[in-house]
Order: C-alpha cells, then sequence, then structure tokens
C-alpha cells in the first residue's frame, strides 16, 4: 500500500512538472510580441550566433524565445537572409517559422522628382541590401539592350512605390522597373508618339521638361504643344530648366546671360531640338499630356507675374516680351536674384 503510494505521489510529481513544463513551453511558443513594429534584418553570411544577437538585439526577450525555438528546429542561417518585419502581436512560433522558411517582409521602394540617375540609385538602394553602385551597374548592364542610351536612362523608369524583397539582386529591381514601364507604353501610346514624329524616349524628354517648366497639372499640355510647335518650325527650345539641369542647379530662380552661355548638349538656348535624354523621371500623367496635347499657335511662353505658378503665352515676340517684362519688373520688386 505505501509502496503504491510513492508510485502515486511520482507519478503525480512527474505530471505536475509536465505539466508546468508544457506550460513554459506553451508560453514561449505563443508568447506574443508586445513591443512597437520593427523591422529586422539578417544579413548575408551570417551565423547562428549573429541571428540571435540580431533577434535578442532588437525584440529582447521576444528575440530570446524566437532564437530559441528557431535554433531548436536545427534551422539554417543561410535561409534567414533577408529582412522581417515584427508587428504587435505576432507570436514566436510564427516568426520563426517565417525565419526558418526565409519568408520576408516586402520593403516599399518610393520615388518621384528624381532628376539624375544617381539620385534614383540612392533613392532605391536605401531600402535594399545593396549599395547605389550596384543598381548603376545594372542599368549599364541592362538598359542599352532595351535600347536606351546611357543619357536615356532616366526614360526607363516611372515614379511610384514599387514592393521588393530586401534582397532583390539590383538587376532584377532594374528589370521589373524598366519592364512596368515598357507596359505602360502599349500600343496606343507608341501609336500617338509616332503621330508627333517622337520616339517614347523623345516622348519622355520633352515631357521631362514640361514637368519642370509647370506643376500645374491642366497647364502641362499647353505647354507641350508650344513645345512641339517650336521643334515642328525648326526653332530653338529655349527651355529653361534644360539650362538649369546644364548648370547643374535646379534652385536657381532667374536665369542670366553666364547661364545661357554654358557649353552643353543640354542648352537648348545653344543646341537645336531636344536634349540627350530627360531632366527628371516623369510622372505618367505628364507624358499622357504630351502625347495628347491639342493643337494651339503659341510658340513663347513666360511666368506669370503674379507667380501663381501659371504662364502667359504668346504668339509674336512683342508680346511675349511685354510679358516678360511684368515679369522681370515683380522679380526685381521682390528682390529676386
Amino acid at each position: 500500500m505505501k509502496k503504491n503510494k510513492i508510485i502515486v505521489g511520482v507519478l503525480s510529481l512527474l505530471l505536475l512538472v509536465a505539466l508546468v513544463a508544457g506550460a513554459i513551453v506553451y508560453h514561449k511558443v505563443y508568447r506574443a510580441y508586445e513591443g512597437e513594429k520593427v523591422r529586422i534584418y539578417i544579413p548575408a553570411g551570417a551565423t547562428a550566433e549573429s541571428v540571435r544577437d540580431s533577434l535578442v538585439t532588437h525584440l529582447g526577450d521576444y528575440g530570446g524565445d524566437v532564437y530559441w525555438l528557431w535554433n531548436l528546429r536545427k534551422s539554417l542561417p543561410e535561409r534567414a537572409h533577408g529582412s522581417y518585419v515584427v508587428n504587435p502581436g505576432d507570436n514566436v512560433l510564427d516568426f520563426s517559422r517565417r525565419l526558418r522558411y526565409g519568408s520576408q517582409s516586402p520593403v516599399r521602394v518610393t520615388f518621384n522628382n528624381i532628376r539624375t540617375l544617381d539620385a534614383l540609385a540612392r533613392r532605391v538602394a536605401a531600402k535594399m541590401e545593396w549599395g547605389d553602385d550596384a543598381f548603376i551597374a545594372a542599368c549599364d548592364s541592362l538598359l542599352p539592350a532595351k535600347g536606351f542610351k546611357k543619357s536615356e536612362f532616366l526614360a526607363a523608369f516611372l515614379p511610384d512605390t514599387y514592393e521588393f524583397f530586401w534582397t532583390t539582386p539590383a538587376s532584377e529591381v532594374v528589370r521589373k522597373l524598366s519592364d512596368i514601364r515598357d507596359n505602360f507604353w502599349n500600343d496606343e501610346r507608341r501609336a500617338k508618339a509616332s503621330r508627333l514624329g517622337l520616339r517614347p524616349v523623345e516622348v519622355a524628354v520633352l515631357a521631362s521638361i514640361v514637368e519642370e517648366e509647370t506643376a500645374k497639372a491642366d497647364e502641362r499640355g499647353t505647354v507641350a504643344r508650344l513645345y512641339l510647335n517650336r521643334l515642328g518650325r525648326g526653332m530653338l527650345l529655349q527651355a529653361d530648366p534644360t539650362v538649369k539641369f546644364a548648370v547643374g542647379d535646379f534652385s536657381l530662380r532667374r536665369i542670366f546671360s553666364k547661364h545661357l552661355a554654358v557649353d552643353s548638349p543640354y542648352n537648348t538656348y545653344k543646341y537645336q531640338g531636344l536634349p540627350p535624354g530627360p531632366i527628371r523621371i516623369v510622372e505618367r500623367a505628364t507624358i499622357d499630356a504630351v502625347l495628347d496635347a491639342q493643337p494651339h499657335p503659341y510658340i513663347y511662353m513666360c511666368a506669370k507675374e503674379d507667380f501663381s505658378g501659371y504662364h502667359n503665352f504668346a504668339v509674336d515676340y512683342s508680346r511675349h516680351m511685354e510679358n516678360a517684362r511684368r515679369y522681370q519688373r515683380e522679380l526685381n520688386r521682390r528682390n529676386i536674384r
């Protein structure tokens, strides 16, 4: 009888220990993250120890539990290579599985108001594992085969928000972005460009000038047609934004003779026709504004003296000079140099 009591007692103790251990394990496995949303990066070549250090550094005890379960299942560090977002409420089991199978969280890459390839490379690379030099190298490798000259590379991209994985190679990023641009240029848009006597890249070049000339979307078609009129007559475009690009200073408020004298193929006061490439990455809507620009007779434009952002347009030079003098007087009155 006494022996049976001992056996029952031992079994009860073992059961209690098992229950306590099970409760502890259950708590560890299903423990929810209680901190703020955070992104974890596991670089290439990480060891199990560096995975642990990254988890604990950013997630504290919760990260330690994630590592414990991840390591318990003999997970491979190379599979964890990537970037992962941890949200409040995510439990240890789910996050450890994501690490085990490399189920990354995408990163969002947004770009607009980009004027140079270097600036684009920096903007994209800031969200990726690799540096901006990798992006430029991918452009150099892939875009010429798509028909782009180096000066035309900006025309291969459209501003927007895109999703990639942190580890996506630069070549895949450039390929995806340029494919999206190619799909945008459907048969209808290509036919419209052809009727204007322009290639899609040339439309992007013209659109980049238009976009720099005016921030007013309802005016872009008018500005585009003005430059098309000038191209049709063999006139110099004389577009101030191209001079700013040639000088390398888009902050210029006034263009003086010293700026107009700059010898650059982007200086449309010196060289006829379109410049060799876009002076910014242009929005889809601006490209469509060029393609759908309605006919008008204007060949001159000048910013309105009310600084509304709109322009006065003119057919003849004398009227244009009247508009220009009003604008110059207002610049002087406001002491804008």
